[in-house]
């Protein structure tokens, strides 16, 4: 039984990260993958939780030795997604969640084409800075970098199969959660999940 395997793409301050822990909060059957990164942690972040925290010598030499599913530079730092720890999680029947940036998520749907993509949208670009601004995690250069990155990260939400506009939260986690169940519904998925019903019913196991 193969796990679903999500990505979930936005600029910085769109909101991703609360959503997708708004997920996982209501949602005890998505694993959540814990990339390695370069940056300092921000304030209340620990290591293994929100990120592996590592040199640049230890990131690379992971990379070397083929560790990373994925990786990508994202404003002057590195990130990487554990492959080992993805197939694992998703040959077990466990659903896989990647919180990644574009570039992370292109090389990801290479090496897995049936992976789900869901880019979050801000409302606007002052809502994204005001936002920026009230996490008060950045600082003024962090910020203007990060604003004048997020219109060419927003060009690439046409290569995902879904949008959601995160204007009001309750809502966007509701649309995030709603395509996680129905990924859940999709015929093959069924099928995995299913088999002793499919076959009792005489339900083909592979579409014509």
């Amino acid at each position: 039984m193969q796990g679903n395997l999500f990505i979930v793409t936005a600029p910085s301050g769109a909101g991703k990260s609360t959503l997708v822990q708004g997920l996982l909060a209501r949602d005890d059957a998505v694993r959540l993958s814990v990339s390695y990164t370069t940056r300092a942690p921000r304030p209340g972040e620990q290591d293994g939780r929100e990120y592996h925290f590592v040199g640049v010598d230890e990131f690379q030499a992971r990379a070397a030795a083929g560790e990373f599913l994925e990786s990508a530079t994202v404003h002057g730092n590195l990130y990487a997604t554990s492959r080992r720890w993805i197939t694992e999680r998703m040959a077990g029947g466990h659903d896989v969640l990647l919180e990644i940036d574009w570039q992370g998520a292109a090389q990801v749907r290479r090496q897995f084409p049936g992976a789900i993509g869901i880019f979050v949208l801000p409302p606007s670009l002052e809502a994204l800075e005001s936002r920026l601004r009230k996490r008060g995690q950045d600082s003024e250069e962090v910020i203007v970098r990060r604003l004048a990155a997020a219109t060419g990260e927003m060009a690439h939400a046409g290569e995902f199969e879904y949008v959601i506009i995160n204007q009001d939260f309750p809502a966007a986690l509701e649309q995030l959660a709603v395509l996680v169940y129905a990924a859940r519904l999709r015929f093959v998925a069924q099928a995995a999940r299913n088999k002793d019903v499919f076959g009792r019913l005489g339900v083909v196991l592979t579409k014509a």
